[in-house]
């Protein structure tokens, strides 16, 4: 939501939102047509399936006949856990949401980017797919297969003129993630000690969209396959 209200700000002039949940995204699309942007939608999709995936990108070419650029956010990898105490049983299922939810829609968006020989896709993962992290082990694999990931298409999607950068923050205030991590008793342990790391302050929802904002501008036109952390001094990954 920050990165959609950061880019219409910045003059972005058609934004489409997509979310499984019907009612989150008809919130998020709700205050920002209040704060006056009218060019923007919402879809509901499973963009973790091959079959939301596509329909993300259907209802984006139908509404506004190309797709310029793809800021992926979607799937998720569970809470921080040590790995000997995580269940067996759907251990991997976040690291799988967390690639398809990334991996898919790259696939079903690129060749319009490709067609048109023009696009930028920003993929979000974490720190932790740079850095090792007691009980981030399972969530550490699954952010380093994205930041992979991002770095080989960057490379086969640059001869069509198509960059991909990756963000790899790692606590972000002003998140419904963050509030969950913080309710959490592991998470919310391994967080604190990393807020007091942040000697450059803590990142907020809001500065980090604006990175994006800049990723996503010709400003940027230079940079591909790059994965930049933004975390206020907790690390230097």
């Amino acid at each position: 939501f920050a990165t959609a209200r950061a880019l219409l700000r910045a003059g972005v002039p058609d934004v489409i939102l997509v979310s499984r949940t019907e009612e989150r995204g008809a919130a998020a699309l709700d205050s920002l047509k209040k704060e006056g942007f009218a060019n923007v939608r919402f879809a509901a999709h499973d963009v973790t399936t091959g079959r939301g995936a596509a329909g993300a990108v259907e209802a984006t070419m139908n509404a506004f006949g190309k797709i310029d650029l793809l800021v992926n956010t979607g799937g998720g990898t569970g809470m921080p856990e040590l790995f000997h105490k995580s269940p067996l049983e759907g251990l991997t299922d976040g690291l799988d949401g967390l690639l398809r939810g990334t991996m898919l829609p790259c696939r079903a968006a690129l060749p319009h980017m490709m067609e048109q020989k023009s696009g930028v896709i920003l993929n979000v993962a974490s720190d932790a797919g740079k850095l090792a992290t007691p009980g981030e082990a399972v969530i550490g694999a699954g952010m380093a297969g994205v930041m992979m990931f991002s770095r080989a298409l960057a490379l086969e999607a640059k001869r069509s003129n198509v960059r991909v950068n990756c963000l790899t923050p790692s606590i972000v205030r002003g998140t419904p993630l963050y509030d969950e991590l913080m309710a959490h008793a592991f998470a919310s342990k391994l967080f604190a000690k990393a807020e007091k790391m942040a000697s450059l302050g803590v990142v907020d929802a809001d500065e980090l969209a604006e990175l994006a904002v800049f990723l996503a501008s010709p400003e940027a036109a230079k940079m591909s396959g790059q994965c930049i952390s933004m975390n206020g001094g907790i690390s230097m990954a």
